[in-house]
């Protein structure tokens, strides 16, 4: 369906954007899939924050579930490249390593990634090109931080790559980081929506009363 492109010499920061959860809390209140749940502009939570990372980043891949289609199609028509992760079901960390190891097949001159969670549309445009900037200057591992307290997305150099396609399970890169402190590097950013945690609706109903929507993640 989303057949993988040719390795490109492309020598820049990828970004992936991890869509594969289930996110049950979410559906359980509202009767639909967190992403496919509609912002107060009318547009849908998924393709609002595809649609700024496309904004920020010029290649992005979106790993999603094999069981959700319509996600699929959702975020393809934004411009992000589809990345389908069959082993979703272990949890992030296997998601993760799918993207990772798509991305290095794709880009493989690629300079690093910013990885970033699908159901944060308040995250603004400068914070994911500050963060690919970081790393293309040089920076490891690149985590923002709003009022000192770190969020996402957060940035990784290629060097990292065979790390962080071996994850498994629901973990994610929390370890590998935790292992690493003297590589990260913490970005001080003016943007509240690196915090956005958004498990039921009502959650979301209580960003946007107070946090606008970015622009950018207008469609």
């Amino acid at each position: 369906m989303y057949p993988a492109p040719r390795p490109s010499t492309f020598d820049g920061v990828v970004g992936i954007l991890l869509a594969a959860g289930f996110a049950h809390r979410f559906v359980a209140a509202a009767g639909v899939s967190k992403l496919l749940y509609p912002l107060e502009n009318g547009v849908l939570l998924g393709s609002a924050t595809a649609t700024l990372w496309k904004s920020a980043l010029d290649k992005v891949l979106a790993v999603v579930s094999p069981e959700k289609p319509e996600l699929m199609r959702l975020l393809g028509d934004t411009g992000c490249e589809i990345v389908v992760a069959e082993r979703s079901h272990e949890g992030m960390g296997a998601s993760l390593a799918c993207g990772i190891a798509a991305a290095c097949a794709r880009y493989p001159a690629a300079r690093g990634w910013v990885v970033g969670l699908a159901d944060m549309p308040f995250v603004k445009q400068s914070t994911l090109t500050h963060i690919a900037t970081a790393l293309s200057d040089g920076a490891a591992i690149v985590a923002p931080t709003y009022e000192g307290r770190r969020g996402h997305p957060v940035g990784f150099t290629a060097h990292y790559g065979a790390r962080l396609a071996a994850l498994g399970g629901d973990e994610g890169a929390r370890h590998l980081i935790a292992c690493e402190p003297a590589a990260l590097r913490l970005l001080p950013v003016d943007d509240p929506g690196i915090h956005a945690d958004i498990d039921t609706p009502d959650d979301l109903i209580a960003w946007q009363t107070r946090h606008p929507l970015p622009e950018s993640a207008a469609v």
